[in-house]
Formats: structure tokens, sequence, C-alpha cells
């Protein structure tokens, strides 16, 4: 069996775009046939999309890499490339997407929301394109954009209605096991527990999702014993059951035990202690019959059943009005708009020129063409390139750098 993995990397590589093609119309009995160059299609683009069949990230663990295929190169008689097949990728809800330097990109929490990770590059423009007044027998032809290429970190945060919180070795695993399908593994030690897991529990008319979450300690706020690892999987749960054990070994009282579980949910996030929790005393069955009696609240014991019924349908009800409260989870996407601003860097003695408009402009298949190298000026004075040179201070002679592409710089 796969174990459970809620951090993983993703390596996306979006299709490259197919070239254009340079042809000239040749048949018979037709005179001055002209350019007739197809473009090339546009490369896949790489899609996340929230998937409720999907329950964690293992996929990405051992295989990171998702590719898209790239656009068809155009060819004559006006014939355009295809473009290249997206590519969707199935995440679990509640995926979490963020860049390498830690901005987020995405919070994925309903069931088929889409976000584009990487995107398709444009294809080339054939010959045909050009053709212009001035331009009768265009001899040159775009090459294809290049794919994004990113990396990407993903954090996958659950989604349940109730989340079990309470310290290793309280019962939380023997609970969740006694009321749903769920088998997680249950032992006589701390952190039997490593992973969370989720149970459908049904109880009369309600039906709700359980959460198992890794014992937490005091300090779990602060990072220690993987706390934060843990905590992020209560962050979603739409109520809290917390367990506080009559039968502790180390003697702590539920009392103190409730205190520091709060505290440490409130300092990781203030938010949580705004949920609807219900406290309830665990192992009755192994605890002295003072402690029990003195306890005040609903105890249980998931070995004999003891006061569950009646937990499930506090539970059940609790789980009930604030679904009725709370609006469906709501996604947000980073959208990444192309910008047309032109950017002039400096590196050394190059100038480089920032500009997606730009280095299209100069993605021409051959610029020994004199006809090309008049398109290419033309075309990156009307997207003021020169006058930003011009403004940054560039002098006569100096090297600038657009795209691939290096030129002379004149006025």
């Amino acid at each position: 069996m796969s174990a459970f993995v809620d951090e993983a990397q993703l390596h996306c590589k979006a299709g490259d775009g197919g070239a254009g093609c340079v042809s000239m119309r040749r048949e018979a009995m037709v005179d001055m046939g002209g350019p007739d160059g197809g473009n090339g299609g546009k490369g896949g683009d790489i899609w996340l999309v929230a998937d409720r069949n999907n329950a964690a990230l293992y996929q990405f663990r051992d295989q990171p890499f998702r590719k898209a295929t790239s656009g068809v190169h155009g060819q004559g008689k006006k014939k355009h490339g295809a473009k290249g097949d997206d590519v969707e990728i199935r995440v679990p809800e509640g995926t979490v997407v963020n860049s390498i330097d830690g901005e987020l990109m995405a919070d994925l929490v309903n069931h088929g929301d889409r976000w584009m990770a990487a995107r398709g590059g444009r294809g080339g423009r054939g010959n045909a394109s050009f053709l212009s007044q001035r331009r009768r027998a265009p001899s040159f032809a775009e090459q294809g954009e290049h794919g994004e290429d990113v990396w990407y970190n993903l954090e996958l945060k659950l989604m349940a209605d109730v989340a079990l919180v309470g310290f290793p070795n309280v019962g939380k695993s023997t609970l969740i096991s006694s009321v749903s399908r769920a088998k997680p593994k249950i032992a006589d030690y701390p952190f039997t527990t490593l992973e969370p897991h989720l149970g459908v529990v049904k109880h009369h008319e309600h039906e709700f999702v359980l959460a198992d979450i890794p014992g937490l300690i005091e300090g779990a706020s602060e990072g220690k014993g993987l706390g934060h690892s843990f905590l992020r999987h209560i962050e979603r749960s739409r109520a809290l059951l917390v367990l506080c054990d009559l039968a502790a070994i180390d003697g702590m009282s539920p009392k103190d035990q409730e205190t520091v579980l709060l505290r440490e949910l409130g300092a990781f996030k203030p938010e949580l202690l705004e949920r609807p929790r219900l406290v309830i005393g665990s192992r009755a069955d192994m605890a002295p019959p003072e402690v029990v009696e003195a306890f005040e609240g609903t105890v249980v014991s998931a070995v004999t059943r003891q006061g569950l019924d009646d937990v499930l349908g506090q539970l059940g009800n609790m789980v009930r009005e604030v679904r009725a409260k709370m609006p469906v989870g709501r996604s947000f996407v980073v959208h990444r708009p192309e910008s047309d601003d032109v950017i002039i860097e400096r590196d050394g003695a190059v100038w480089i020129v920032r500009s997606k408009a730009a280095e299209r402009a100069v993605a021409l298949n051959d610029l020994t063409d004199p006809e090309a190298m008049a398109y290419v000026r033309e075309r990156l004075a009307r997207l003021g390139v020169d006058r930003a040179l011009e403004k940054a201070g560039v002098q006569e002679g100096e090297v600038v750098r657009i795209g691939t592409l290096e030129l002379e710089y004149e006025e």
C-alpha cells in the first residue's frame, strides 16, 4: 500500500509552438501565386484539476515531471499546424500550489476547480501572414515560442467535516475505526498514527467525514513533533472533536490537556478556536471511576462503544448547522496576464530587453534576409523598444540582447 503523501513537487513543461512555414504557391496556369506558408500550431497547456476521487499526492513522489505535446509546424498551401494536446493533472481537493519561491499560486478547494500551471508556446506565423502592400513576396516566417518550464511545491490540506484533536495515544485511531470503515494502525505506544486518515461516518440521518489527525504535543504550533505538518490538516475542518484522555499515563488532568491543545491550535491559527467543537473524555473503560465521574462532559470508550451514539448525534447536528451557515469553499488562483511593458536591464556590457512581444518580433527563421531585418526594425520601433533603449542610456555600438538574438545598437 502506498504511504500517504501530502507534500510533493511538480515539474511542468508545456508544449512548444510549431514553426511557421515559408512557401510560395507554384502551380501551372496560376500567375503570381504568392506566399502560402501556414502557421504553426500552439503548444499544449498544462492544467491542474481538483478531483474528489484523488486522496493524496503520491503520484508525484517518484514521477514529478509532466509534459504537454508541442504544436505541429505549418505547411505549404496555407496548411496550419495542429495544436498540441493539453494535459490535465488530477490532484486532490484541498491542494495548495506554491511557487518554488513560496508564492501562493492556487488553492484548489472544490471538485472541478482548474488552474493553468504552464502555458504552451504560441505557434509561429507562416510567410503568408506577412503579406502586405509593401511586402508582396515575404520570404521569412516565425519560429514557435517555447512552452513554459516551471517547478511548483504542492501541499495537501485535507477536506473533512470533523477533525479529531488530541495528544498521542488517546484513542483517536480506535475511535475512528469504531465509527467508520477507516483502518488506521492501532497500537499501545505514542505516535502510532503518523499520517492522517479519513473515515465516512453514517449515523441515523447524519453522514459526515471524520479525520484522524496524528497526535499533537505541546509546542506543535512551533513545529515540534512535525506539528505544522499535522496542524495544517485541521485548517479546513468544519468542526473539532477534542479528545481528553481520562487514563493519561503521565497523570495530566483532562482539563489541562484541553488547555494545552486549544493553546496550540490558537497559536497556529487563531480562527481555529472559533470553530464549533465538542470536548469529550476518551478511554473511559481504562480510567479510574473517580476521574470519569469528575469529567464535565460526555465520556466515551471506543472499545465498549460507551457514549458513542450520543457523541455521533451531537457531531451530526453540529456539522449540519455549520454546513447550512458556511459558504461553499472558494478557490483561489493567480492569473498571470501578459505584460506589454518593455523592460531594459543590464548584464555587464550587454543590455537585455525583457518583452514577450519583442522576443516574438525577432523570432524569425532567417534574419540574414534584408526584408526580414527590415520587418524586425519596424516592429521593434512600434513596440517602443527604440525609445526604451534610448531612455535607458544605451550608447552607439553597445550590444543589445532580445531573446536569443544579439544586435549592435545604432541610433
